[in-house]
């Protein structure tokens, strides 16, 4: 089957709309062996009576199979009623042979922001299970589901994000497409392609580039590849082939040993248990004893004296290589100047064959973080510096949306930085916010972010715990230990395919 996947056309009456490049990519779509057509939001500009009237009209000029997905615009000025009037049902399921295509509307009214959350969330959940036998599923929305380059400040991405992305893994899902930021990307996250569109016929493009569409085919063979088709008649492909879950059992010898942890927020309120703090440096230092111990950010809950005095108690009684850097909480108050004292200013910690580098995210007051353009050159000359060694990238913000939080770009210039990192390669990167654990690979990087160690306060069914990762010549493997008992949770198993310089 070949598809083409159009976004964000923006028709209206005012400049916004280019008429002309709708027309020139519905001919094509229309002339070419598609056989059907989605189209994942922003249909109008302002969801206007009169937009949608002009919508109806140019969409007929599609003459293949066509769904349409509600955008944020759309749903503008109460105009999520206008689009089942004028173009159809808000959320659907279509199916052929071993092919699903299921679209869900993640709007919100009158706002930029999306969310597939409450009833639309369980009925997605729902028609992933009664179509759980197709070979081929493809979830289709509007909202970007991981950060984005190029976008500015990176916002909007869905509230439930993580919970989002963790179902659509869950399920198998092979393909997520969608719009709203006017950036064509393709990324791999596991064994999920996430296709984002670019504009279809709207002005509003980045960095000067052109209205594009996305070509997508689905061959018998289990593959899947996608295109980015610009009206320049420039094409980027890449193609993908549908893999089965495997554990890998490691066969060769192990090369390190990382316990990472995050959010230890030391202080003297209720919430912080420093029982649980205590029995895990005991159990990592007797028990584990890591190569490497890893402190993804928030040490003490604010920065006051008292605070960081306590925390540093506790950090020197861990006995192995230690590395940290600042999470938001630890540069309140007079904390960005004891940071430094107490700890030290982070820099790049080599052991043998490994380069361990350390990004400062975190801002005063305020749990956004930022890299920033300086810092993200910083970071791409580093992994470029230390590419014959294994780098390990560690930074506070989480850049991967958490599942059980809700996502509103704590990291703002997050598509960007990941960009870097899935380019340069990095082949593993530790980050520690959010108050929950994950463990995925974008592209060739594993990411993985550390849940809460002592703080009450987290959003972790598992409990207070860390991280056990254990690097070998061939596999990456993350266990995540729950720090009060010491029960193990898989968090992933990465197989290293190249030939490693490092290893």
């Amino acid at each position: 089957m070949k598809i083409a996947h159009i976004s964000d056309t923006h028709i209206t009456s005012g400049e916004a709309y280019k008429g002309y490049a709708f027309d020139l990519i519905a001919n094509e779509v229309n002339t070419l062996d598609y056989d059907m057509v989605i189209h994942t939001g922003d249909v109008t500009n302002e969801g206007l009576r009169e937009e949608y009237e002009r919508a109806s009209y140019e969409l007929k000029k599609i003459q293949k199979p066509l769904i349409v997905v509600p955008g944020n615009h759309d749903a503008r000025n109460v105009g999520y009623e206008l689009f089942e009037k004028y173009i159809g049902p808000l959320n659907g399921v279509y199916e052929k042979d071993d092919l699903v295509i299921i679209w869900v509307d993640s709007t919100i009214p009158d706002l930029s922001d999306g969310r597939i959350g409450g009833y639309k969330f369980h009925w997605l959940k729902e028609r992933l299970e009664e179509y759980s036998h197709k070979k081929f599923k493809i979830v289709a929305s509007h909202h970007h589901l991981v950060p984005l380059p190029d976008t500015g400040r990176e916002r909007n991405v869905l509230f439930n994000a993580g919970d989002v992305l963790d179902l659509l893994l869950k399920h198998d899902v092979n393909l997520y497409i969608c719009g709203h930021k006017h950036v064509p990307n393709i990324y791999k996250v596991e064994g999920l392609v996430v296709a984002n569109a670019g504009c279809t016929s709207c002005r509003k493009t980045r960095k000067g580039d052109v209205n594009s569409y996305n070509i997508i085919k689905i061959k018998e063979d289990g593959k899947i590849s996608v295109s980015i088709k610009r009206v320049t008649g420039d094409i980027t492909r890449r193609e993908f082939k549908i893999k089965k879950q495997r554990i890998f059992v490691p066969k060769k010898r192990r090369l390190l040993r990382i316990v990472q942890m995050s959010e230890s927020n030391v202080s003297d309120r209720v919430y912080f248990r420093e029982r649980v703090l205590k029995n895990a440096i005991k159990a990592i230092n007797e028990k584990y004893k890591p190569d490497l111990v890893i402190h993804c950010g928030d040490m003490v809950d604010v920065g006051t004296e008292r605070y960081y005095a306590k925390a540093y108690e506790f950090w020197e009684k861990i006995k192995p290589e230690k590395i940290i850097v600042p999470g938001h909480n630890d540069i309140t108050y007079l904390g960005y100047d004891l940071f430094k004292e107490y700890f030290g200013e982070p820099k790049i910690l080599e052991m043998e064959n490994f380069a361990f580098i350390p990004i400062i995210s975190a801002q005063y007051e305020t749990p956004i973080g930022v890299v920033g353009r300086i810092g993200q050159k910083i970071l791409r000359k580093h992994l470029q510096e230390h590419e014959e060694k294994f780098r390990a990238v560690i930074m506070h913000h989480n850049i991967i949306p958490i599942p059980k939080s809700r996502e509103i770009g704590f990291l703002e210039d997050g598509g960007n930085v990941l960009k870097i990192l899935t380019d340069e390669k990095a082949n593993l990167v530790l980050t520690g916010h959010g108050g929950n654990t994950l463990g995925i690979k974008v592209e060739e990087t594993p990411i993985i972010n550390a849940g809460s160690i002592s703080w009450e306060l987290h959003r972790n069914p598992f409990g207070n715990s860390f991280n056990l990762i254990d690097i070998y010549e061939d596999m990456i493997a993350a266990f995540e230990i729950q720090a009060t008992w010491g029960s193990r949770k898989l968090l992933g198993i990465w197989k290293i395919k190249t030939k490693v310089p490092w290893a």
